[in-house]
C-alpha cells in the first residue's frame, strides 16, 4: 500500500528559503529522470545558486560509476543541491559531496535517532547496509563554475522494494519512528548548510578530515578499493586525509586514493 507522506513544497519552502539562507530557492517535480541533469542543465542556462530541486519519482537516478536506479515514487527523497563556494579553489571542491554526507549521518540521528555511518569516500550505512547515496558533479554556469549534488535516501520502501540486498530503508530499520520526508529534507538542508559555510570560509581541512573519520565506519577496517581498469587494492583504512582521500595500509606501504569503490571485507 503507497505511503501517504507527501512533499509539501510551501511549508519547505517556508522552513529552507529564508533571508540570510543559503538556499534560494526550492522547486518540485513529480516526475523526472535525474534531478542532478535536471539542476545542472538549470544551471547552465543561468539558474542562480543555493537552489534545491525535489522529485517525487526518479526515473533514471544516477550514482557513482554511471549506475543508475529507480524507486517506487513517495518512497524515497530524491533531491539535488546547486552550489558555487565563494572564494575556494577547485581543488578542495572534493569535499563538497563528503560534506553532504555528513549531513545525512547527522540528520538521520537527530530526526531518526539511528546510528548512521559513512562508508568512504560518500555513501551513508545503517548498520552494514546502505540507506543513502551521494553524487556531486562540476558544472559552467554563465557565471562560473558549480556543483551539484544528487542525495538519493531510502525512506518508506519495504524489503521487497530494495534494489540490492545490500540496501535498507528507514522503515525497515526502524518502523516504529520513520519521520517524515519534509523533516528529513529540511533536516538535511540545515546541517549542509552549516557545514558549507564553515568550510567555505575555513582553510582547515584537517579539522574536516577528523569530523569526518569520527563518522566513518570505513576507518580501522579491512578493505578492497575497486579501481578503473578492473585493478583493486587490498588493505587496512587508515585514515581521511586534510583533502579527504581515503589512506590505505597495504603489503606494499601507505597508499592514497582521491576515488574508487571501497568494499568492507570481513
Amino acid at each position: 500500500m503507497p505511503v501517504n507522506d507527501p512533499h509539501d513544497v510551501d511549508r519547505l519552502r517556508q522552513q529552507l528559503v529564508v533571508p540570510g539562507s543559503l538556499w534560494q530557492r526550492l522547486d518540485l517535480v513529480a516526475e523526472t529522470g535525474s534531478t542532478n541533469a535536471d539542476l545542472a542543465a538549470r544551471a547552465r542556462t543561468g539558474q542562480a545558486t543555493g537552489a534545491v530541486l525535489l522529485t517525487d519519482y526518479q526515473s533514471a537516478g544516477r550514482g557513482r560509476q554511471g549506475r543508475t536506479w529507480t524507486a517506487p515514487a513517495g518512497s524515497s527523497i530524491a533531491m539535488s543541491l546547486l552550489v558555487a563556494p565563494q572564494g575556494v579553489p577547485t581543488t578542495r571542491w572534493s569535499w563538497l559531496p563528503l560534506l553532504a554526507g555528513l549531513a545525512v549521518v547527522e540528520a538521520l540521528r537527530r530526526a531518526a535517532d539511528l546510528p548512521a555511518v559513512l562508508k568512504w569516500p560518500n555513501d551513508v550505512l545503517v548498520g552494514d547496509r546502505k540507506i543513502c547515496g551521494i553524487l556531486a558533479e562540476r558544472v559552467e554556469t554563465p557565471t562560473g563554475p558549480a556543483c551539484v549534488i544528487g542525495i538519493g535516501l531510502n525512506v518508506h520502501l519495504t524489503e521487497a522494494e530494495l534494489p540490492v540486498p545490500t540496501a535498507t530503508s528507514l522503515a525497515v530499520v526502524k518502523p516504529e519512528r520513520v519521520p517524515q520526508r519534509d523533516t528529513l529534507v529540511v533536516t538535511i538542508g540545515r546541517a549542509f548548510e552549516l557545514l558549507f559555510r564553515h568550510w567555505e570560509t575555513s582553510d582547515d581541512d584537517a579539522a574536516f578530515a577528523a569530523s569526518y573519520q569520527d563518522r566513518c565506519d570505513t576507518i580501522g577496517r579491512r578493505v578492497r578499493v575497486l579501481l578503473p581498469g578492473d585493478l583493486t587494492v587490498e588493505g587496512t583504512a587508515d585514515a581521511v586525509d586534510p583533502h579527504g582521500r581515503l589512506v590505505l595500509l597495504t603489503d606494499s606501504g601507505r597508499q592514497t586514493f582521491s576515488a574508487g569503490d571501497v568494499v568492507h571485507l570481513r
